[in-house]
């Protein structure tokens, strides 16, 4: 739990993301800087000598001072501290929170890293507040459709346990951590203490790691019993794309090879997809989600033609990738009418990223264009900290990495000298002073599935997201346990 306020003198310090960790050559971040001493909040004409002019550096250096001092003095007119990051207990402090939230649909949560506990933390925190007090019912992540349909068996009665299902549906993806197990744990338990408001788990993303063989049956199973016609034909197309268990080796095939499985996958929905438009509405809700299970397999083998080789070809790969998930999203929300929070990095619930020429459209984009005031994108922000990165986006463990003191010129730098160790503002209310520097692009902590220490990733956080959440300090996730699940509490 933290304190209201930070200490005086102190210095702020500071999925695998889905299939772009297959994609993406190298992610980006903040360099590591060292700590430095905080700029002086007095008055600039106090701080220089009469009798002494001072250079024209230092006087540079004060007015610069100044600037920043009356940025976040503006900050603080507006900024709601949190009393805390991990769920359970009081929760006054996200009241302002919810104002911001309004009527929204979808609240987009994101996470500056993927695999930082405060982060995953925070988001059962918000989302059991949505649940409880909003009336929301989904949570959506930025996972794999087929683990997300799993995942959601589970919170409706299925058999298992949190960590069982865990490590069965996020295993080799950031969120294989405790926080998600006491997520699912939560939600499994509000359903069997309040039956009439069920909340569900959805996967908003294409398949990856995998799709797994229960997708296709799922497909074929139903087709067999409202479309036999169509069987024949849909059984020899699945037949040459199953199994897909594994993306990473999948993408090692030759381009060709992968163009030709998407055309079968897209052929597989249209003969789906066809049939259900050629006689209308008849077959009901179980018809409309086999076709939406055949549309996520024709979206991931159509991500799946990427070639790593060809820079234009991973932008066009993850502009299609955005594009899906926010359109899975959509679907979701129409068909089941649930308000939902979508969780996801920062550069897929915001509106800007910071690898534009990567990501020229973001899912929060999207869903903006579509939903208007329906969709609200919350983004998360910190000074210093630890989290979870891999050596090569294609290979390897999450391992720790930290990072220091964010520097001067950073947003982080500024945001820390709030007086709040931990908040959360609405930027789209947000004062002259503070809008003015809300809105200019400047280096910022940023880390995807691997780490770089330069150039840094520069945002405007303005212009990217409706409300930030700052944090003072973050640190890895927690692994794993190999012991038996026991519910807190």
């Amino acid at each position: 739990m933290h304190g209201y306020r930070k200490r005086t003198g102190r210095r702020g310090v500071l999925a695998l993301t889905g299939v772009v960790a297959a994609t993406t050559l190298v992610t980006t971040v903040a360099s590591a800087a060292p700590a430095v001493r905080a700029a002086s909040t007095a008055p600039v004409a106090s701080a220089v000598s009469i009798d002494t002019p001072a250079t024209p550096a230092v006087s540079a250096d004060l007015v610069a001072a100044g600037r920043e001092a009356a940025v976040v003095r503006s900050l603080e007119r507006v900024a709601h501290p949190l009393r805390a990051t991990d769920p359970g207990g009081r929760t006054a402090d996200l009241r302002a929170l919810s104002s911001m939230v309004g009527d929204a649909k979808v609240v987009g949560l994101g996470e500056a890293t993927h695999g930082s506990h405060e982060f995953f933390a925070m988001k059962e925190r918000v989302f059991r507040y949505l649940v409880e007090e909003r009336g929301f019912t989904t949570f959506a992540l930025e996972t794999s459709w087929s683990a997300g349909l799993r995942i959601d068996e589970y919170l409706q009665g299925g058999p298992g346990d949190p960590r069982q299902i865990a490590e069965a549906t996020l295993a080799g993806s950031p969120w294989e951590r405790e926080e998600f197990v006491s997520l699912i744990g939560w939600m499994r338990e509000h359903n069997r203490r309040h039956p009439d408001h069920r909340v569900h788990f959805m996967g908003d993303d294409l398949g990856a790691p995998k799709l797994g063989d229960p997708v296709f049956e799922r497909v074929l199973s139903s087709v067999r019993e409202t479309r036999p016609e169509a069987l024949p034909r849909l059984t020899e197309l699945y037949s040459r794309l199953r199994p897909f268990d594994d993306v990473f080796s999948y993408l090692r095939k030759p381009v060709a090879e992968r163009r030709e499985n998407a055309a079968r996958a897209q052929e597989a929905f249209d003969l789906v997809a066809g049939h259900q438009a050629t006689d209308g509405d008849g077959d009901g809700d179980d018809y409309a989600w086999t076709v939406q299970h055949a549309r996520n397999i024709a979206q991931t083998f159509a991500f799946a033609t990427v070639d790593l080789a060809d820079p234009a070809s991973v932008t066009a790969a993850e502009r299609l990738r955005d594009q899906a998930m926010a359109d899975n999203v959509l679907w979701w929300q129409r068909h089941t009418g649930h308000k939902m929070l979508l969780s996801a990095h920062n550069g897929h619930v915001g509106y800007l990223s910071t690898h534009p020429d990567i990501y020229p459209r973001t899912q929060g984009a999207v869903l903006r264009d579509r939903l208007g005031r329906d969709y609200t994108a919350i983004g998360f922000s910190f000074a210093a900290g630890s989290f979870l990165t891999k050596d090569t986006s294609l290979d390897g463990d999450w391992k720790p990495v930290t990072v220091p003191a964010a520097r001067p010129g950073m947003n982080e730098h500024t945001l820390d000298r709030v007086r709040y160790r931990d908040f959360y503002l609405d930027l789209r209310t947000a004062p002259a002073a503070a809008r003015a520097w809300l809105d200019r692009a400047r280096p910022v902590y940023d880390a995807g599935s691997t780490f770089t220490p330069s150039p840094p990733p520069t945002l405007a956080l303005g212009r990217a997201y409706d409300v930030l959440i700052h944090l003072h300090r973050v640190r890895a996730a927690d692994k794993l346990e190999s012991l038996p699940y026991e519910p807190a509490g």
